[in-house]
């Protein structure tokens, strides 16, 4: 069964049987500062689990991108991955155990429907009780129905209890094992746990009862609801199906590592070439789902996981002699193989390309001089502000630089190089609070007409550049207006006149602005656009610019004031565009 078919038969099982299909959210998630990416498919929806209604009702199924960069020394193994998709079903405060249990079973063994394994080779955990919630009985006897009793076990809270983080919803779950081999057969506890160590059987599906309620670590009672969050690894489920043993296998990372290979010369396979291969797949898939939802390569925040996985790929692409400059193109066939399931990765495959190809320039601008540095550091263990040398001067992330002298058996300061990092961080604090933060600096006439003409600036450059523009903040006074975005070139002169005279076309079109107050989830569905970090309530205003009828050239969340008409706002012109930081670009513009 392909991947392919995997996918459209785990969607069609639960739309049968009553769920919405909920279309995947970005890996960075909505106004929530607490996490860098979406980890689980949960966290988009942990709203809808506190008790809040979803618009598209109480049942919903999905496919949710994530990325994980805690396990990243795991990557080459057969199953991590530093981006996956979850496949899940959701029940909130609709069915609970009894349904879920039927299904996920139904779903694993079914030939018909589902996905035909074999139910002899499975095998089940549930949640052995204490302090916070007693043993889950009841999802035992209802597996009890379906496979032997010696074919379930209890497991503490650290395997069978399930949470996002130290607030939020959680509860007990059950999971679902699969014998790889074929040849385990009936186990006791004790050779069931030996065979998980082993990888002889691997981890297929997990149903999360969550029905109560954690604050600071501690779970404080229950929900309003009983929901249920089920999911599965999509990238395990296919290795399972393939009839393979690791992931980087499947027809998932095959075509991938394939085109590694055009560009290397080495023997590839050798252990050491097959982890460096599986290693720089994973990572430039990750790199190309990230640039996709509009990260860029920086020093902070996402844009250094980002940064990160890119550097570590050139770092593993030059162990196997690839040719410089050749890891781009291996964004055409991640994007060649997931264009059906994500289409918005056709839009942006020149963006993605572009993306990688510079910032494997600039890292290797400084590697050779940086590995100079790190071989005559080399010779004991590496203090903190050397690791911080290697860091700000030469671009070696800190486990770039752990990576390098774990291979010499050397140590690094990790503590030395956090405090030296975050004295750099105070000291760059220091004219914080002059940082360009945006806003208006009015709300009179000729504020409101350049706080409008953002809009149509926003919409312009999004049409022009490509739909991984951001804003980034904006500056309006009555004389003028800057406006930051994100975009990882300087923008061309041709760039340049084609924004002004396709933002001066509206304006001379004499296009209706008008808004509407709505839930910020129609605003979402329907496109309107926000300035991401940005915080908003359950309701929003969302501007429009132009008709229904002939197509809006902007919609976006805003509660800012407005003009009535693009005709007020008078002629448009970019006086200077220059850089502000890593992958952020401004604006100055005047209306004449």
């Amino acid at each position: 069964m392909t991947s392919a078919e995997i996918r459209k038969r785990f969607i069609s099982f639960f739309e049968k049987r009553g769920h919405a299909v909920l279309p995947s959210a970005s890996l960075v998630p909505e106004n929530d500062p607490s996490v860098l990416f979406n980890t689980a498919g949960m966290q988009p929806l942990v709203p809808y689990l506190l008790g809040e209604k979803h618009p598209l009702g109480t049942r919903l199924v999905n496919f949710q991108k994530c990325v994980r960069t805690g396990d990243i020394d795991d990557i080459g193994d057969n199953t991590h991955a530093t981006f996956f998709e979850m496949m899940g079903n959701w029940s909130l405060g609709d069915y609970f155990k009894e349904d879920a249990i039927k299904w996920s079973y139904e779903l694993l063994t079914s030939k018909d429907e589902g996905f035909g394994l074999d139910p002899h080779r499975l095998y089940v955990t549930v949640f052995e009780g204490n302090e916070d919630a007693p043993r889950d009985d009841e999802a035992a006897a209802i597996w009890k129905k379906y496979l032997p009793e010696n074919r379930i076990y209890y497991r503490p809270a650290d395997k069978n209890w399930w949470s996002a983080g130290d607030n939020g919803p959680c509860g007990p779950d059950t999971e679902m094992f699969y014998d790889v081999t074929g040849t385990l057969g009936d186990m006791t506890l004790e050779e069931y746990l030996k065979a998980d160590d082993e990888q002889k059987v691997v981890e297929i599906w997990n149903d999360v009862f969550m029905e109560y309620l954690k604050k600071d670590g501690k779970v404080v009672g229950k929900l309003a609801n009983k929901n249920v969050d089920t999911g599965s690894g999509f990238e395990r489920i296919t290795m399972v199906l393939q009839g393979k043993d690791n992931i980087f296998d499947t027809d998932l990372f095959l075509p991938i590592i394939n085109k590694i290979k055009e560009f290397t010369s080495v023997d590839t396979t050798t252990k050491e070439s097959i982890r460096a291969m599986r290693i720089i797949a994973d990572h430039l898939r990750a790199t190309t789902f990230l640039i996709g939802d509009g990260v860029l390569p920086g020093n902070k925040d996402q844009g250094y996981i980002l940064r990160r996985l890119l550097r570590r790929a050139v770092r593993y692409a030059d162990t196997l002699n690839m040719k410089h400059g050749s890891l781009f193109w291996i964004a055409d066939t991640i994007v060649t193989e997931y264009k059906d399931a994500y289409p918005m990765l056709i839009t942006q495959k020149e963006h993605i390309k572009s993306e990688i190809d510079k910032e494997e320039q600039k890292f290797r601008s400084t590697l050779a001089k940086g590995m100079k540095e790190f071989e005559r550091m080399a010779t004991s263990s590496i203090s903190g502000d050397d690791a911080f040398l290697l860091l700000s001067s030469y671009g070696f992330p800190i486990d770039l630089t752990k990576e390098l002298a774990k291979e010499r058996g050397l140590t690094v300061d990790e503590k030395g190089f956090e405090e030296a990092f975050k004295k750099h961080q105070d000291l760059s604090r220091s004219g914080s609070e002059q940082k360009f933060k945006g806003g208006l600096s009015g709300t009179g006439e000729m504020e409101t007409r350049y706080h409008t003409a953002t809009h149509l600036l926003n919409a312009a450059l999004r049409e022009v550049l490509g739909n991984h523009i951001s804003q980034k903040g904006s500056n309006i006074t009555a004389e003028r207006m800057r406006f930051d975005f994100s975009h990882g070139a300087k923008m061309t002169d041709e760039e340049k006149k084609k924004v002004e005279v396709l933002v001066n076309q509206k304006i001379d079109e004499a296009h209706p602005v008008t808004f509407k107050e709505m839930p910020k989830e129609e605003a979402e569905r329907i496109g309107a656009i926000h300035a991401f970090g940005d915080k908003y309530g359950d309701i929003v205003k969302v501007y429009s610019i132009g008709n229904e009828t002939d197509g809006y050239f902007s919609r976006e969340f805003c509660g800012g004031p407005h003009v009535a008409n693009t005709k007020e706002l008078g002629h448009f012109k970019i006086v200077k565009e220059e850089a502000v930081s890593q992958s952020v670009r401004r604006i100055k513009a005047v209306l004449e």
